[in-house]
């Protein structure tokens, strides 16, 4: 429809043949908006005008939505015109339509899939209706009054009790709000249908929507006087006659097909050169407390993302399509953040988690050009109208043809025009689908569909829904039923359990507690609803599944166990008690599943799969599975010669780079294992995983429906064969299989019962089963049998017994006119599902296994499968790896190379996933990964010291130990000796003398090599001298001068078993040989398997040595594996959750506390991090910014104030003179508290009247202001008014001079040194300058005023009207983006402390969005603090580098004094004070009071005003004496007033361990205790 709708250059048969039949007016409008019609819309108009059912398979952009709305809104503004006479010439003009009075009813029903595509249709539909009304009243013609309405699930109660009083002539609406009318009163506005238009009818017809809706139009037909034409919209679809048998039921159905010539242009890209080596992800600066030095693993996203951005900018429009929700948001915030944060959205997410208005106004924005890229998932893949869309990209393969069809027709909208699209494979397992299914696009290969045959559970529902209309006969509902194509084959039989199951005839008592939903007279052979039934019909109709989520819990729910998050519903369904999964950045273990909760414990260290891993990968159809195999076969016939296949994946839109990878990773695997995986060789891999275990690999490309059942079988075949508890795991690309026992092939522990009984008949008839690819081979007879018996206690299916039994509203509800909740339906579900079970003929069982065996499995392609394998038209051929081939590591380390791909992963989770691969393994699946990355430094360090012998405990004892030591290490200088003996050999006589002996007694000899003297083992001389010419001194035994084989080699190989990374330029200097002659060394060794090549050195310990970023390195294998392990050792410890003194540390860093910002712009970085954050105006400037800002001056305050990029609002007061203030950076939103306007006296009124009228004034024309509104009022008045306005969120101004004078001095919360006086004539000259500004400064805004109270300086306005209690959500989220920049890690007891609107609830829901945008990463970070943890990026590393720190800097405390109200204190708000500290008080955030912490830990705690404390009586003099110093410094650098302690720990000061250290600090010692004097300046 809309511009799309006609062709734009057609040709053919003239205007008038073509659209013969309709009115002048209907013409005269589409020949002036179109050119001619497509042939699309010419052949439906033929079999639209000749009454028949008619399906129309068009591509996009055809016009076919249109031709089937045009001959009904040509009937209609027929049938209107006719019944008003028509006007004379004299008559009045003719008015525009009235929608306000009764119509006949719905004359035109259309229904669509999906409620935005219904949206898009009703929109679309203007211009038609608005064009043919103005050509009628152009023609002097009555102009029809059609009227439009759209019912769906978003549509408003009133809006839907508007739609039945006044019906519309054209109602858009759902399949499920079809169902809803029916079984309302709505059904009688529906008795005047004459025409349904089921467009994208492809989309319903294969599922149980699409039986539903076939049902709902049997039940509209029986509403009719005569059945409804019926016509249907689809794209490509195969086979149309299955589709038109679905649209038509038993009812002939007229098929418009016209050829298409739908030009596609295609094309694959990989931005890489080589796949099995990315570049280097580079980190990027997300704080400015992050580090750029970050670990990271090579990727192919950067280069995928920089590509796609270009394309994007080319383009005028984009929409990029992903595989899942959360891939769709992260890419979305990366294009942006490339775009940059400057420049206008670049991109927008669209999926099913995005509200329907953020869609609506999405698509809007594409349109009109306001966006330039929308990146969603299938959400957009049907027919809605995007308008000219330039180009679309699918990042990975779409799940099938036809899905990639209709996502590449949203380009090329247009008739006639070329659809552009570009794929971009993530990795080079995605390479030869992707070329598959580019292939099938561009044929039109699409998968074939299929009616669902007889859904009982669909059945049962509209049974009973039938039933609420009235009393229904049985027959002849049995006959409507089968008029539908979904059950044009109902048996009776099954049809009558159906009517038993809801009628409440159940096959034992034990059904008892089941109501009956309808009464089945048997007599008259009539069914009738029971009371509620329609209720229950209409609040459970539909067969959309509901599916939550489970929520994890760390510890025992019972016992108030905190949340972790959430596990998709189909997920714990697949996993057990003990197993591990990954959520967010933390790995848990499974205690307990019960029913609505999965209770975990950490379980640090362990590489775990990933959540939600059923949900992300699409279900490959099995006709592209069995293309893949042959495009896999056409490679392995052509041998050598890649020229074919090289032109097949040309001309599927390869780009060179794409099919270079793509030619390699087949060449590998079949290099690897002598053959190629396809539709008629299946290769089963044996290889051990890296603890010894057999992996049996089938490498299949069937796809997980037919590989899942196939999995089903051979885990009962484990089980009960040889006692094994299933381990057989699926997916798209095979079945992988780990036996726990390293020698179970070959052992008695593998044979079948009656084998290994029969001892020696082992070797006969049953050996084949001992065999590997035996573990895969079944009896085509039995394996749909043994797939059945295990599908019968799997959790899928419980799961699907559960959606069909409340698909068949046999569970009830809890509360009438509202769902049970998910837990009451498992809970009833899994109850019934016991009873149900002995009853194999119960309606409920044999759908739900229906459901698994033909909708979720394909157990008709599995038994094939096995025949083809029995007859040998398929082969399994079976290989013996020593490591998996390219295709098994696919299936092996998939979720691992996801983990380690995701960039926002912390560098521990992400360098220990690495790690944890055998390091062959992970050069094979991630190609020449920089260890350098991944290796510890201090591991690095640590090996080499301890292979050169410098490690304490190392080194050589002796003249023996000397010479052992050159023999192994080779040759040494005599400082290199120096460092590596024992200390009672150190000092230089003993060194001199052992040389000598050593020497003397030929065992040891000087040489020069490279210019420099080095001692050298006498068995060395034939090896120095022949590798690089060292001479050797005369009298060498001739045995030692015997030339080696291969002696640079030699060299070389045992040079690299004693150190670390070496370049070769390194080891060509020590040895003065040519970097030539030692690179041709050192290849021939990695030839060997010797040593490595790449990138070891850790970047610091690449600075350290002047090694250049990029510079090859070499290691000794066995070296290497050695550093591998330390670092493991190292990180397994590092990710574990930190103690809350390291957070308390991390948090201070965070903020920039240590005065570790300058200048202006420090000040402005620390308050924009602390962006409405309330605290004590007093405290702002003596202690706050100053413990952020070293130079920290007020003018900085005041320069960012009156520049407005900075704004200040109270929020409360506090005493008499102090308050809440929050400050807020330009352009943030300002949250306050709503005030109570009812105790406000007539000054505050006035001057809030006075501010709303004239804006912002100075103080003096606010009283001139006032003055004219008749209120006389002295200054002092004026500024307690104005103040109490302040306080309340009301009134601020544009100084901090009246902030800072009302709230210093004495009387202030942060007690500082009072404001001089300044004397009464001071006093008389203010109150004349204010005398003057009356008279001579009236009226105008914002006049100067002169000289005025303090308090009082600056301009006066009102702030901004948003409240806390009036929070939209896109505040809400931008206050959450403000916690997580200014803790780093957010928390629960931070969000409290915030106050934040909806609790940590709302948060909590928040920041799971912002961790599927990639902007946040959930774990357990931090010791006792909860699973529901929220991470910045960058923010783990460094809350971990800072445990790091302060493991290496115990020596060394950090101290640090805040205000208690800080944010950057977490006591008392995400920690809990310690019990240590509380001794004789309760430390609380009280304003004005000041916390000591110590490396993180709290020690002495001072009270507002002073005069009390609280300390840790247990601290060390160490941690006292720097706490102490801390408090004194933090109280001079604030310049805060005298005070005097008192009391510590409810004692006097004078008993208290800190009395010394106070005193030496800088505390005087009084009568009452300590005093720290303010220093006069």
């Amino acid at each position: 429809m809309g511009g799309h709708a006609g062709a734009t250059g057609a040709t053919g048969a003239g205007k008038g043949s073509t659209m013969e039949g309709f009115s002048a007016p209907v013409q005269a409008w589409f020949q002036g908006a179109f050119r001619a019609p497509t042939s699309a819309q010419i052949e439906a108009w033929e079999a639209i005008r000749s009454g028949a059912n008619a399906l129309v398979i068009a591509p996009t952009g055809s016009g076919k939505t249109l031709a089937a709305f045009l001959w009904a809104i040509d009937r209609l503004a027929r049938e209107k015109g006719a019944k008003v006479p028509r006007p004379g010439p004299a008559a009045a003009p003719v008015s525009k339509p009235r929608h306000d009075e009764p119509s006949e009813g719905v004359r035109v029903l259309y229904i669509s899939p999906l409620k935005a595509l219904g949206v898009d249709v009703e929109r679309n539909l203007r211009a038609p209706l608005v064009g043919i009304t103005e050509a009628c009243i152009a023609a002097g013609d009555v102009a029809p009054d059609i009227s439009v309405g759209v019912r769906s699930g978003d549509t408003t109660s009133s809006e839907r009790r508007r739609l039945a009083s006044h019906p519309p002539d054209i109602l858009i609406t759902t399949p499920e709000s079809l169902y809803l009318m029916l079984t309302g009163k709505t059904a009688e506005t529906l008795r005047s249908v004459d025409t349904v238009i089921v467009d994208e009818v492809h989309a319903l017809a294969g599922n149980k929507r699409g039986a539903h809706l076939a049902l709902s139009l049997e039940r509209l037909d029986s509403l009719l006087p005569q059945p409804a034409q019926r016509i249907g919209l689809s794209a490509t679809v195969e086979p149309a006659s299955e589709v038109a048998r679905f649209l038509g039921g038993t009812a002939p159905v007229t098929v418009v097909r016209p050829p298409t010539e739908k030009r596609f242009d295609i094309a694959v890209e990989v931005p890489v050169e080589d796949m099995t080596n990315p570049p280097v992800i580079q980190a990027e600066m997300t704080n400015a407390n992050s580090s750029p030095d970050e670990h990271r693993l090579g990727s192919m996203w950067p280069a995928i993302e920089n590509s796609l951005y270009q394309r994007i900018i080319a383009a005028s429009s984009t929409i990029v399509f992903t595989n899942s929700r959360r891939l769709a948001e992260r890419l979305t915030a990366r294009l942006n953040q490339i775009h940059g944060d400057d420049q206008p959205v670049l991109a927008r997410a669209h999926h099913g988690s995005v509200s329907k208005e953020t869609r609506a106004q999405v698509e809007e924005d594409l349109k009109s050009g306001a966006l330039r890229c929308v990146v969603a998932t299938a959400s957009l893949e049907l027919g809605i109208d995007m308008g000219e869309v330039d180009l679309v990209v699918q990042i990975d393969p779409p799940p099938s043809v036809s899905a990639g069809l209709q996502r590449m027709g949203r380009s090329g909208h247009q008739v006639g025009g070329a659809s552009r699209a570009v794929f971009y494979p993530t990795h080079r397992s995605k390479l030869l689908e992707t070329a598959v299914i580019a292939q099938r696009m561009m044929g039109g290969e699409i998968e074939t569909l299929k009616v669902l045959s007889n859904p009982l559970d669909v059945l049962a529902q509209q049974t009973v829904a039938q039933a609420v209309g009235g009393t229904l006969n049985v027959d002849d509902w049995f006959t409507a039923v089968r008029r539908s194509a979904p059950f044009a084959n109902l048996p009776r039989s099954a049809y009558v359990s159906v009517l038993d199951l809801v009628s409440g005839r159940y096959p034992s008592t034990e059904f008892a507690s089941l109501r009956a939903r309808v009464d089945w007279d048997r007599t008259s052979n009539t069914l009738t609803a029971r009371p509620g039934a329609q209720r229950l019909a209409v609040t459970n109709g539909g067969t959309i599944p509901d599916r939550g989520l489970y929520r994890v819990v760390a510890g025992s729910a019972d016992a108030g166990g905190t949340r972790v998050g959430e596990l998709d519903e189909e997920m714990v369904y697949e996993t057990r008690i003990g197993e591990v999964f990954t959520l967010g950045t933390t790995p848990w273990r499974v205690r307990q599943i019960t029913k609505d909760t999965v209770e975990v414990e950490p379980a640090f260290g362990v590489v775990a799969k990933m959540p939600f891993w059923r949900g992300d990968s699409p279900v490959r159809p099995v006709e592209v599975g069995i293309a893949l195999g042959e495009l896999a076969a056409r490679f392995s016939r052509s041998g050598r010669d890649e020229t074919d296949v090289a032109s097949a994946l040309a001309d599927a839109g390869f780009d060179g780079f794409a099919t270079a990878n793509t030619l390699a990773y087949l060449a590998e695997q079949k290099q690897a294992t002598g053959y190629l995986p396809g539709s008629t060789t299946f290769v089963v891999e044996r290889t051990h995983d890296d603890v010894g275990d057999w992996l049996l690999i089938l490498e299949s490309p069937l796809g997980l429906a037919v590989h899942a059942p196939w999995a089903l079988a051979i885990n009962a075949r484990l089980r009960d064969q040889w006692g094994l508890e299933g381990k057989a795991v699926p997916s798209n690309d095979g079945i992988i299989v780990r036996v726990p026992d390293k020698d179970a092939l070959d052992g008695p522990d593998w044979l079948p019962a009656s084998v290994s009984e029969a001892g020696a008949r082992s070797s006969t008839d049953d050996t084949s089963m001992l065999t590997a690819a035996g573990v895969f081979l079944f009896d085509p007879e039995e394996i749909a049998q043994t797939v059945q018996r295990e599908v019968e206690n799997s959790a899928i299916f419980a799961s699907r017994f559960r959606e069909a039994a409340s698909r068949a509203l046999i569970l009830g509800s809890s509360k009438p006119g509202k769902r049970s909740p998910l837990w009451q339906q498992r809970l009833r579900a899994s109850s019934l599902l016991e009873v149900a079970a002995k009853h194999q003929d119960f309606p409920i069982i044999l759908e739900a296994m229906r459901e698994v065996l033909q909708d979720v499995y394909d157990v008709g392609a599995l038994t094939q499968t096995m025949v083809d394998i029995t007859q040998r038209v398929t082969t399994i051929v079976e290989v013996e790896t020593e490591t998996p081939s390219p295709f098994a590591r696919s299936l092996l380390f998939g979720y691992v190379g996801e983990f380690m791909y995701q960039g926002d992963t912390p560098i521990g989770e992400r360098r220990l996933a690495a790690l944890s691969v055998d390091p062959k393994v992970l050069r094979e699946l991630l190609g020449d990964v920089p260890l350098a990355e991944l290796f510890e430094a201090d591991a690095v360090t640590e090996v080499e010291a301890e292979l050169q012998r410098t490690k304490d405990g190392w080194q050589a004892r002796g003249e023996d130990g000397l010479v052992d030591l050159l023999r192994a290490l080779g040759p040494l200088t005599v400082e290199e000796v120096g460092v590596r003996l024992g200390p009672s050999d150190r000092d230089s006589r003993s060194i001199d003398d052992l040389i000598a002996s050593a020497i003397a007694g030929r065992k040891l000899f000087e040489t020069r090599m490279a210019a420099t003297s080095y001692l050298a083992a006498i068995e060395d001389a034939g090896l120095l001298t022949a590798s690089c010419g060292a001479v050797a001194p005369p009298g060498v035994p001739a045995a030692f001068m015997e030339v080696p084989d291969s002696p640079v080699q030699q060299l070389i190989a045992r040079h690299m078993a004693s150190n670390g990374p070496l370049r070769a330029l390194d080891i060509a200097q020590r040895f003065g040989i040519s970097p030539v002659t030692v690179l041709t060394a050192l290849r021939e060794l990695e030839d060997r398997g010797v040593v490595d090549s790449g990138l070891f050195l850790p970047e610091e310990l690449a600075d350290a040595r002047a090694v250049a970023p990029g510079d090859v390195q070499w290691l000794a294998r066995s070296v290497l594996e050695r550093i591998r392990s330390r670092s493991l050792a190292i990180l397994r410890g590092s990710v574990e959750p930190v103690s809350t003194s390291t957070f308390a540390c991390f948090l201070t860093k965070w903020q920039y506390c240590g005065q570790r910002l300058n200048g202006v712009d420090g000040v402005y970085t620390a308050l924009e991090q602390l962006n409405g954050v309330e605290m004590p105006a007093s405290t702002w400037e003596t202690l706050v910014l100053p413990a952020r800002v070293a130079d920290y001056e007020p003018s900085m305050l005041d320069e960012l104030v009156t520049n407005g990029e900075i704004r200040w609002v109270g929020s409360g007061a506090i005493g008499a003179r102090d308050g809440w203030v929050r400050f807020f950076a330009a352009g943030a939103q300002v949250r306050h508290t709503p005030a109570e306007d009812s105790h406000r006296t007539e000054l505050e009124q006035a001057i809030l009247d006075e501010l709303a009228s004239r804006g912002a004034l100075f103080a003096g024309a606010l009283l001139d202001g006032l003055g004219g509104r008749g209120l006389s009022t002295a200054a002092a008045e004026l500024a307690d008014a104005i103040w109490s306005l302040v306080w309340e969120g009301l009134v601020t101004s544009d100084s901090v001079a009246a902030l800072r004078a009302r709230s210093r001095g004495g009387r202030g919360v942060q007690k500082t040194q009072r404001v001089r006086p300044r004397g009464r004539a001071l006093t008389r000259r203010n109150l004349v300058g204010l005398s003057r500004a009356r008279s001579g400064s009236a009226g105008q805004r914002g006049g100067n005023a002169g000289p005025i109270e303090p308090s009082l300086s600056g301009r006066w306005s009102l702030t901004e009207e948003q409240g806390l209690g009036e929070t939209t959500d896109g505040a809400a989220t931008s206050w959450a983006v403000e916690m997580l920049e200014r803790y780093g890690i957010v928390t629960r007891g931070a969000v409290r402390a915030e106050q934040f609107p909806g609790g940590f609830a709302q948060a909590y829901r928040l920041y799971s969005d912002f961790e599927m945008a990639g902007t946040a990463r959930r774990g357990y970070f931090v010791q006792g603090l909860g699973g529901a943890q929220f991470a910045a990026t960058g923010a783990v590393d460094q809350l971990r580098a800072t445990d790091d720190d302060l493991r290496l800097e115990s020596r060394h405390h950090v101290a640090v004094a805040l205000a208690a109200t800080d944010p950057a204190n977490p006591y008392g708000a995400a920690l809990e004070w310690p019990e240590v500290l509380g001794e004789g008080g309760d430390p609380k955030r009280n304003p004005g009071a000041i916390v000591v912490m110590v490396d993180g830990k709290p020690v002495f705690y001072l009270e507002r005003g002073g005069r009390t404390a609280l300390s840790d009586p247990s601290a060390p003099d160490l941690v006292r004496e720097v706490g102490a110093k801390e408090l004194v410094r933090t109280v001079r650098r604030g310049d805060l007033a005298t005070f005097t302690i008192e009391k510590v720990n409810g004692k006097p000061v004078r008993q208290s361990e800190w009395l010394q250290d106070l005193a030496n600090a800088g505390f005087a010692e009084v009568p009452r205790g300590v005093t720290l004097r303010r220093r006069i300046h």
